[in-house]
């Protein structure tokens, strides 16, 4: 059952990373530091203060940057594959009773594809936003962003369960969204 949920614990945190890279991270790291979470053998650097100070400086750079018209839609690009690491190193820290085999696997595939994931939506989200607004709103979809993920960061800490059924609603959101919008498409097309 404990494995069950730190896997669930991975899978919120790495959604979070889909949308910021190094606001979970920095979560992550303050939970460690003050005993709220055990983190897996090879990655107790991240509940460390330099670590600590790293991210939050991260954080900081990274949410100041999303609000710059124009270099948020540059951002985008990186982030998609640090996301995707970021989203990687968060489930293989979460994850202790495994195989360092089993661990890691399972951390590139469902830590990384689901960071990966929600990063890609999230771009898509901005690319609308721009197109919409002349992205005069992205600021606003950012601020949404960076809440997004401090909420489902500090969820996964504190309630693995909600934070896993939380990410596969927006998964299933986004999925269904983008569904309706290809079949209308496609059925005004002939």
């Amino acid at each position: 059952m404990e494995t069950l949920l730190s896997i669930f614990l991975g899978i919120g945190l790495s959604a979070a990373c889909g949308f910021r890279v190094f606001i979970p991270l920095m979560i992550v790291s303050v939970a460690s530091l003050s005993g709220h979470l055990i983190l897996a053998p090879g990655l107790e650097w991240i509940g460390t203060y330099p670590a600590l100070a790293a991210f939050g400086i991260a954080s900081m750079v990274e949410i100041f940057s999303y609000h710059i018209p124009i270099i948020d839609n540059l951002l985008d690009t990186l982030a998609v594959p640090a996301a995707t690491i970021a989203g990687t190193i968060v489930m293989a820290s979460a994850v202790s009773e495994m195989s360092p085999l089993l661990r890691w696997s399972l951390a590139v595939i469902v830590g990384g594809g689901i960071a990966g994931m929600v990063q890609g939506l999230t771009s898509i989200t901005r690319l609308a936003s721009t197109a919409a607004t002349g992205g005069f709103a992205n600021p606003i979809v950012s601020t949404a962003e960076a809440g997004g993920s401090v909420a489902m960061s500090v969820i996964a800490i504190s309630l693995p369960v909600v934070a896993f059924i939380s990410v596969i609603g927006i998964i299933w959101f986004a999925f269904v969204k983008l569904y309706r919008r290809l079949f209308r498409e496609k059925a005004f097309n002939t």
